[in-house]
């Protein structure tokens, strides 16, 4: 896997995949920035929830579980002091589809996080202390 960043401007880079995909990062006016595009942390703890996301979805789609849709809300706490890391993310997923069993959103949700996310995996590894849960709603 490889990736590239660029810098723009004061603090406005754009970041590219190896699979040709661009993002615009930026940082906030207070720090030279224009708040053209997401924070650094903010697209690792994104890059985060996309990982888990995609995990428990390919899992519940295995367990011919039928989803209709499924959001993944992240929250985060940092360090006060620099480097300012990840102390704390909370991982709620919000799973919608028919006749969804409970048993099978836990077990994809705990797959993925003691499992399958490398990015959860990871980050939890570095100390950072992670928590899921989620929710299942009819339609």
């Amino acid at each position: 896997m490889k990736a590239r960043v660029k810098w723009l401007e004061e603090v406005t880079f754009v970041a590219e995949s190896g699979s040709g995909h661009a993002m615009v990062m930026d940082g906030p006016p207070e720090m030279g920035g224009r708040n053209l595009g997401v924070r650094p942390m903010e697209m690792m703890l994104m890059g985060m929830g996309g990982c888990t996301a995609f995990d428990v979805m390919m899992i519940l789609k295995k367990s011919r579980q039928e989803v209709t849709d499924c959001v993944v809300e992240l929250s985060a706490e940092r360090a006060e002091n620099e480097p300012k890391v990840f102390t704390r993310i909370h991982v709620h997923f919000v799973v919608t589809g028919r006749d969804l069993k409970e048993l099978k959103v836990r077990k994809a949700v705990e797959l993925s996080a003691e499992k399958y996310c490398s990015a959860s995996i990871m980050l939890g590894n570095a100390g950072v202390e992670i928590s899921h849960d989620f929710e299942i709603v009819e339609g």
